[in-house]
Formats: C-alpha cells, sequence, structure tokens
C-alpha cells in the first residue's frame, strides 16, 4: 500500500510573526520556515506504518513556491521515498489543494491519505474533509492512535466529549491530531540520502486545476496588547472593578 502525505511550509512555530507596516499581511522577509507540525506528525505515522509492513511506499507533496521543496527535503531525511512538488507562485487555498490532491490520488492510487489536521498559518481546518468528499472517500478527522486491520483502519479520535473509535474502509482520509505520535529527528546519514532522492515538480496546471484565489485578504492586524493585571484587597473592590470593566452587570 502506498501513503500519500501533504505537507505545508509554514513559519516556524517558535517566530513570533509580524505585520506588514501597510497591513496586509505577515511579514515573511527573513523569517524561517518550517514544516507544519501537524504535517510533520502525519509524516511520522506514515514511516511507521511502512516499518511494520502496512505501507510500501510514503510519497509526501508540497504545493506552493520553489522553497517547498526544503519542506519535502526535510520529509525525505526523516524517511519519505519521494516527493512531488506542484509549484505555484499563488498563495494556495484549502479548495484548490483538495482538489489537486484528488488528481495525485487519481495518479499515485494510494491506499491512505495522512495529513495534519490543520496549517498552524490559516487554522483552516478544511484540506482533508473537502479532499474526502472530492474522492468519495472515509475520513477520519483529528486522530490520536491508527490501526490498520486488513482492507480496514481503526481510528481513535478526539472530540469534545473525550475519544470516539471509528471502522474505515479502506482507502481513506485520515488528519493528525497532536497526540498521535512524536516525530523523530532525522539523522546526518538520511540528510545526505534526502539530496538525491527523487522530486517531481508539477504545476496546478498539469492536473487541469485552477490556481486563481477565491479569497482576499483585507486587513491583517494585531491582536490588542494584554492588559497588566490588578491586586485587590476585598471582594467588595473585585466585584466594583469586575462592573467597570463591564464583566458583570
Amino acid at each position: 500500500m502506498r501513503i500519500l502525505v501533504p505537507v505545508k511550509r509554514v513559519v516556524d512555530y517558535n517566530v513570533k510573526v509580524r505585520v506588514k507596516a501597510d497591513q496586509t499581511g505577515i511579514d515573511l522577509a527573513n523569517v524561517k520556515m518550517s514544516m507544519n507540525p501537524f504535517d510533520e506528525i502525519a509524516v511520522e505515522e506514515a514511516l511507521r506504518l511502512r516499518e511494520k509492513g502496512v505501507a510500501t511506499e510514503v510519497v509526501v507533496v508540497s504545493i506552493g513556491i520553489q522553497q517547498c521543496t526544503e519542506t519535502l527535503r526535510t520529509a525525505l531525511a526523516m524517511g519519505a521515498d519521494r516527493g512531488i512538488l506542484v509549484k505555484t507562485d499563488v498563495g494556495t487555498e484549502s479548495l484548490m489543494v483538495a482538489k489537486i490532491l484528488a488528481k495525485i490520488c487519481a495518479d499515485e492510487q494510494p491506499g491512505m491519505v495522512i495529513l495534519g489536521k490543520q496549517a498552524i498559518d490559516d487554522d483552516a481546518n478544511q484540506t482533508g474533509q473537502m479532499l474526502a468528499a472530492l474522492l468519495g472517500w472515509s475520513q477520519g478527522t483529528f486522530a490520536s492512535k491508527i490501526v490498520v486491520d486488513g482492507a480496514m483502519v481503526v481510528v481513535t479520535r478526539e472530540v469534545d466529549g473525550g475519544l470516539e473509535t471509528i471502522n474505515l474502509k479502506l482507502p481513506a482520509i485520515i488528519s493528525a491530531d497532536l497526540r498521535l505520535n512524536e516525530p523523530r529527528y532525522a539523522s546526518l546519514p538520511n540528510i545526505m540520502k534526502a539530496k538525491s532522492k527523487k522530486i517531481d515538480e508539477k504545476t496546478p496546471a498539469d492536473y487541469c486545476v485552477s490556481d486563481a484565489t477565491r479569497l482576499q485578504t483585507i486587513k491583517v492586524t494585531e491582536p490588542p496588547k494584554r492588559l497588566a493585571g490588578v491586586k485587590v484587597k476585598t471582594v467588595e473592590e473585585l466585584v466594583e472593578k469586575l462592573k467597570e470593566a463591564g464583566a458583570i452587570a
């Protein structure tokens, strides 16, 4: 079975983002970029399934600018077999990404697609669900445990009330949650090997998908600065402060 893992290049989670002076977006100049953390978890899970003999090949896919090759190389250094870069200079949107992935699935015929539940740059949490709808495949979102049993996969997913276990018929779309696993570090030998692994370059036009944007960012602003706390000596003073702040009537 082949497993397909989409990965996204985002601002590193340790970086404090800055808004551009004209408020048109986030300033990406000289900012460290890395693989979306949830996608890194998805890559790790695919590799573990391959090591168990469940999968025979792990293919990673990234959609974006040429620098997304670095993200693919990171996944290849972790142990993925090959990569596909769908190059576009236009900002990616969930529906466009889902349509491209659907065409790639038609070409690659994976038995499973594992992707991060969301990207930390837009927190959309839409691509996996859209892809499942386009393909007509079963889906398991927010997965914290994956067990493949023949032609079925048992997914334990995190829901508001606790944990839910579902059986999915393969092929299936699964989105990885934070507690699914702990991603491995790439070893130096694997980093060197990754440089020679194959990355196919495509464009959205190769899959007959338009990369025209449907959304327009009007304005980006930083959240208001949090005010310092105030110490009070009595309950009455606390109540008065809460009334002044409009927290209670």
